[in-house]
């Protein structure tokens, strides 16, 4: 980046996120371009990402960390995690004094307490858009938007149960609000911002539809921990990359299942673990197993990803010209793969139906429909020219500087 390309007034900027990886990751790469640009960054996150937080210039705050959700065994009232890490964060956002605050979806606390600081804040989308167009099925259920007028109206018999939910869940939070001395939301999806929404996803993998004026969709916001390069077998053959989720396999069910599958199809296998190598797995000659590696590295010698359908995940592997199969797990991974199957970027199979001989049918199926490796090719092409971080820190900027 050169002086002319940095923000002509530097800002200070506080930026909150959920440490899982999927929500952790996008808003480091969006604090790591922001602090580039000039500005001023804190990042509040679990204690795990100090290290990665403070080395490329920015200044970690220690989020609260504590049980989110209610058990039976723990009772909780709707959004007393939210209230308690507010009143926490109002401290980190008084003494950082930002000039504006980045929430992600999620993490509910640092726009909380922006707003009982008088901070304005916006929200960071780190995958699809969740509020569904007319007549597409509910977020996250695995279903693709219908070809058919008929299909669509069939959907819509959904919104009425759809709207009650949403509604529940404003009247939660308007409560929460009132605990914190704050005061009610008229609208729907009360997380995302109506003075700035990013929603940090490739644009091929969002449904057509009209967008309010306060929402940006940026492209990707991609950033990950260094890891090593796995170069593929030697020899020659399409290259398939295993890249199972980090927290929604610990058995290692998807790398079995396809280092089975694969293993005498003549494609050259590279798996990762995500930990030591389990003893009782049978390595095929084609194949590298290893505990981890870097997915930025190694994507691009890539033909197929295999993944369950975290959008990081399947981010990457478009931008790095592969196509994918998506194995959904939990989360919003089946809405991951209805995207990606609607776009016609790859191949979804359904969890019950994994098996050797249906991913082996799933992986040839993206290796030879030349509409997917045709799509995959203008995707990558597409991320070449679009940076999602400069993108989404220039809207910010912008929004910033106004307020």
């Amino acid at each position: 980046m050169t002086p002319a390309d940095a923000a002509a007034a530097p800002l200070r900027l506080l930026l909150g996120a959920f440490g899982d990886p999927g929500h952790a990751f996008p808003t480091i790469a969006l604090g790591e371009r922001l602090a580039a640009r000039g500005h001023a960054v804190a990042v509040e996150t679990w204690r795990r990402w100090r290290e990665p937080v403070e080395a490329r210039g920015m200044t970690f705050l220690a989020a609260p960390e504590y049980r989110v959700f209610p058990t039976s065994e723990r009772p909780m009232a709707p959004y007393a995690a939210a209230v308690r890490a507010a009143r926490e964060t109002v401290g980190a956002v008084e003494a950082f004094a930002p000039d504006a605050v980045v929430a992600d979806i999620l993490t509910v606390a640092p726009a909380l307490a922006a707003e009982l600081c008088g901070v304005p804040h916006a929200t960071l989308v780190p995958h699809v858009y969740p509020w569904q167009p007319p007549g597409a099925p509910p977020f996250s259920i695995g279903a693709r938007r219908p070809r058919t007028r008929a299909g669509a109206c069939a959907w819509r018999a959904f919104d009425p149960a759809v709207r009650r939910g949403l509604e529940l869940g404003r009247r939660q939070y308007n409560e929460a609000r009132a605990r914190l001395g704050l005061g009610p939301l008229p609208y729907l999806h009360t997380a995302l911002s109506r003075s700035l929404t990013l929603v940090a996803t490739l644009p091929q993998l969002e449904y057509p539809r009209p967008w309010p004026d306060w929402l940006r969709v940026v492209g990707p916001l991609l950033w990950e921990p260094p890891g090593p390069v796995a170069a593929p077998p030697p020899g020659d053959g399409p290259v398939v990359l295993i890249a199972p989720s980090t927290s929604q396999d610990p058995d290692g069910t998807l790398m079995r299942v396809a280092l089975a599958g694969l293993g005498d199809t003549g494609l050259r296998l590279i798996a990762s673990t995500n930990g030591p190598p389990p003893g009782d797995v049978a390595i095929p000659a084609r194949a590298v197993v290893v505990p981890w590696l870097s997915y930025a590295g190694t994507m691009p010698a890539c033909d197929v990803v295999v993944c369950h359908g975290g959008h990081g995940t399947v981010a990457r592997a478009l931008c790095s010209g592969c196509a994918v199969v998506v194995c959904p797990a939990g989360g919003d991974m089946a809405e991951s793969a209805a995207r990606v199957d609607w776009a016609g970027l790859g191949v979804r199979l359904p969890r019950r139906l994994l098996s050797p001989r249906t991913l082996r049918l799933a992986v040839w199926r993206a290796l030879r429909d030349r509409r997917i490796r045709a799509r995959a090719d203008a995707v990558a092409a597409w991320a070449a020219r679009h940076d999602g971080p400069d993108v989404a820190a220039r809207e910010i900027e912008r929004w910033a500087s106004r307020r």
